[in-house]
Formats: C-alpha cells, structure tokens, sequence
C-alpha cells in the first residue's frame, strides 16, 4: 500500500521540485569544481564518510550502477545509489538500500541543504546548478543515513562533474562512444578524456572493451595515476548467455572463478556485458583473491537476480506488449537493435520515437534500421525537442520503403501505434509489440502516460 502523506507535504515537496527544476539543467555544464568543492566543504564534506564505487562511461552506467548496488545489498552492506537523470521522479537520483527516498526525508534534507547553498551562491557570487544541488544532497543523505558504501554515477563527462570530488574504491568505466558532443569533444579520443578524469591514484580501474582510442587513454590515465586497470575480454568478462523468459541466463568469468548459470532479469547481450563489469568491480571491492577466489553464489545469484532497470528495454504493457527504451545515441540504437531482434519475436512492431535535438538523429536511425516495422515520429513539448519534420526526414533517409507517420503529441502517437498493432493482430493473429523510445525523457513520459492509461 502506497504511503500517504500530509498534503501540506505534499505540495511544499512540488514546490521544491519547481525551484530545483528552475536551476541552470545538467544538459549544461560549467566546467568548474568550484562550487561543488565549497558546498561540500560547508557541509563537512559527506562524501568522505563512506566508501565509493564510481561509475562514468557514455551508455549503460545506470543499469551498471544499480546492478552493483543489489550486489552490495544482497551482501549485508547498508548501500547508497545517486543515478542521473531520473525518469519520473527526482527522488530516484538518491535511493537507500534500493529504495528512492521518502518524500518527508527528500523535504526535510532540502530544507537543511538550501540555506547553506544561499551562502555560497552569495559568497561565490555564482548559482549552484541543478545537478550540483542534487549531487550534494545525495551525498549528504548517504553520510546521515551512515551508509557503508555509495555507488555514484558521474552525470556527463568525467573530469568536471559534480560527483568527481570522491575518493572511489573502484572505478568503473563502461563503454565510451560520441555522446555530448558539444560539451566533451568530437572524436572518442577526446571523450575518453574527458571521463579519464575519474581516474584517481592508487584506485582500481575496472573498464569494458572499449574503442582502441579509448582504451590507450584510459591505460595512460591509469599510469600517470598508478591506478591498477582492468578490461572486459581480456582479464574478466561475459562467457555465454542464453535468453530467456523475462531476460536471460548468463556465465560470467571473473579474476580467478566462473559463475554459472546466473538469471539476469533483464533483456540483451549489452545488459550481459553490463553485468559481467558490475561483478567484476564488486569482487575488486571485496578484494578476492587466490586465497579467497570468489564471491558467495548466495550474493551472486541474489544480488543479480533481484537487479531492475527502469526504462531499459522494459515491458510496460502486455496486450499490447510495449516496450520502452532510452537509447538516444547511435551506441544506444545498436545495443536496442541488436537485442529486438536477438530477444523477441515480433511480427510487426510498431516504433513511437521522439529525440532532443542535440543528439546524433541520423545515427540513431542508421542503427535501428531493420528493427520496427513501422515507425510514428512524435515531440515531447521540450524545448530541446526535436522537430516532427527533422525526425521523419530522417527517419526516411534509413527506412526506405518502411511506413512513417507524424503525430504531433506522444498520447495521440501511442494511441495511433495502438490502433495499427490491433489491426495487424486482427488479420495475422501474430505478435504485436510497441517500441516507445529516443531519450529518457522520452520514457519517462511514456510510462507515466501508460499509468494513466491503466488507471482509467
């Protein structure tokens, strides 16, 4: 049973969501640790209470970091979890032993935190953006609620983000592909760069099988810093996997053991590489070792079994079965792509895209192509959002003969990709599904729309 609140609760907590929202967003950054580095320092650095495992990388780093977590958790350990962004509520970035914060504590710690960010803003004569706000009341939530470890997910780049002031006791680094452009560079020399910058001395590095041009950046980070660095494929890693109901098993190789057999409620080959970076920083964290050369099957089997990730290739809806996804990079689209069709049966699968325009479009339909079957462009109503006619444009270009329609709302989209899912069932009597996805935005507002939906 939901818990009820006091309303006058209720309504202070949208307020603060509003005047958080007013902040300068994390889709712009300042590249400055300045005023996360004060802030801190006024809240006697929260940070430093705990230990960290530090997660950065272009894609699947929240997926990485929750499944860490149910490690951690199902390991006895009190766990903090800060993840960006959120897909509906701003209460998923802190989470405590699995769970988003209360509403009443999320009140209670912005009311101690926002006098505090009034004197620095004064004292700096700058404005604390949205994400550094949210970074500073994560960590201090871990410190009060005495947490023993916090998995951290750096928001963009590496080097100047608001969570790079930790001290990790494992860093983790997932695959690094073009992403953010604008603000990390354009080539993934350069990106790799920027997120090397997590890299501290004498930590241990735990990355995935990267680019040849990532992986020599982060090698050279690694030296200058005397950090140990380890790579998926080569030292640990993803030996076979199997898909089936409601994800797939998988056998993962660690330092010195195989796990085997191990259900991953969770759908795709890059869910199962996911997983084998996440037990691999967790046996680092533990520090397995010949004498010790494993963790428990108890931990492993618990901890990953009971792994969730909102919005990743999730089933929100059966009958019609639609699936959402927050792909919204060329790297995205292909993880997306290839698990359509390597894990599902669809017959006519109908795509309800809408995207911000500052992603890489053309490549994120150059790597669906051949997934869906018909495809609906739609806008969020953001003033990011990408314009219907750019979208179908493009969409074009790489579907060639495949049916494209332009619906100007999201409801109205689902609504059409019902309709035509319904017809498809009603002459072929075969598998239907829907594809709603693009951004995080995108999602969120899906399965906020589909919960209203099914609460009428």
């Amino acid at each position: 049973m939901a818990k009820r609140y006091d309303p006058a609760v209720l309504v202070e907590y949208e307020h603060i969501v509003a005047e958080l929202n007013a902040r300068t967003g994390e889709n712009r950054i300042s590249p400055s640790l300045e005023r996360i580095e004060v802030l801190l320092e006024f809240l006697g650095n929260p940070h430093t209470a705990y230990k960290v495992i530090h997660i950065a990388g272009t894609n699947g780093k929240t997926t990485t970091s929750r499944m860490i977590e149910s490690l951690l958790r199902q390991a006895g350990l009190n766990t903090g979890l800060t993840t960006s962004p959120h897909l509906q509520d701003v209460r998923e970035r802190i989470q405590l032993n699995g769970q988003s914060i209360d509403i009443e504590d999320f009140v209670e710690s912005y009311r101690e935190l926002k006098p505090i960010v009034d004197i620095v803003e004064e004292r700096l004569n700058q404005k604390i953006s949205f994400f550094e706000f949210m970074t500073a009341m994560a960590f201090s939530v871990f410190a009060t609620s005495a947490v023993d470890v916090a998995v951290i997910e750096v928001g963009m780049g590496g080097t100047w983000d608001a969570t790079n002031l930790v001290s990790p006791s494992v860093c983790v680094i997932t695959p690094i592909d073009l992403d953010h452009q604008q603000f990390l560079g354009d080539t993934i020399k350069e990106i790799a760069g920027e997120k090397a910058g997590v890299i501290k001395p004498e930590t241990v590095v735990v990355s995935a099988d990267q680019h040849p041009d990532a992986q020599q950046v982060l090698i050279d980070q690694a030296e200058r810093c005397g950090a140990d660095i380890y790579f998926a494929n080569r030292d640990f890693g993803l030996e076979s996997r199997q898909p089936a109901i409601g994800g797939q098993v998988i056998s993962l190789r660690g330092q010195f053991s195989m796990y085997e057999n191990i259900v991953l409620p969770l759908f795709g080959e890059h869910q199962g590489q996911n997983a084998s970076l996440a037990l691999f920083a967790v046996e680092k964290f533990f520090g397995v070792s010949e004498s010790r050369p494993h963790l428990s099957q108890e931990l492993v089997i618990g901890g990953f079994g009971t792994t969730s990730s909102p919005g990743r290739l999730e089933i929100i809806q059966r009958k019609p079965t639609v699936l959402v996804d927050v792909a919204h990079n060329p790297h995205g689209a292909y993880a997306l792509r290839k698990a359509l069709l390597s894990e599902f049966d669809f017959h006519y699968l109908v795509m309800v895209v809408a995207m911000f325009k500052d992603k890489d479009m053309n490549g994120f339909f150059e790597n669906m192509h051949g997934a869906v079957d018909h495809i609906i462009v739609t806008d969020l109503g953001h003033e990011r959002s990408a314009s219907i006619g750019e979208l179908r444009e493009l969409a074009q270009l790489h579907f060639g003969e495949t049916p494209i329609e332009s619906v100007t709302k999201l409801s109205d989209a689902y609504a059409r990709a019902v309709e035509l899912v319904d017809e498809f069932a009603m002459s072929e009597y075969m598998g239907t599904g829907i594809l709603i996805t693009g951004s995080v935005y995108t999602v969120g507002a899906a399965r906020s729309l589909l919960k209203r939906v099914n609460d009428v």
